[in-house]
């Protein structure tokens, strides 16, 4: 007998919960001021950040791998360096992610899988002190 196996992307909800925190990142980031140093390391439009953000994080929860699939391998460190993120851009990065999480994602327990490791990614692309 195999047993089942639910990734984080089937347990959160799948597709329309990975839209809707990728979405909520993204317009959180627009529009909170504590939010301004980040955002200004972005494109005036986030939509195009924003939807690579999703085809990550599809993959990333475990759902279907649509940023490799369409980019390759995602090389997150490298194709960050064009942006200088120092300790205030990371720390807004991951107030913004925080509080999307905690809007889109209604388990605590799951919240938490999730968090950590995006946490350590986050302090893992900080290029400048």
């Amino acid at each position: 007998m195999t047993e089942k196996v639910t990734t984080l992307y089937e347990a959160i909800g799948g597709d329309p919960i990975v839209r809707a925190l990728t979405h909520r990142f993204y317009e959180l980031m627009d529009r909170l001021p504590e939010a301004k140093n980040v955002r200004a390391v972005h494109p005036p439009s986030l939509e195009g950040s924003e939807e690579k953000f999703y085809e990550y994080m599809s993959g990333y929860l475990g759902g279907p791998p649509l940023y490799t699939d369409k980019r390759g391998h995602p090389r997150l460190r490298s194709r960050h360096f064009v942006a200088e993120i120092g300790p205030v851009e990371r720390d807004e990065w991951l107030l913004c992610f925080r509080r999307a999480l905690d809007e889109t994602i209604s388990s605590q327990a799951l919240r938490d899988l999730i968090w950590a490791p995006v946490e350590r990614l986050a302090h893992h692309m900080q290029n400048k002190e």
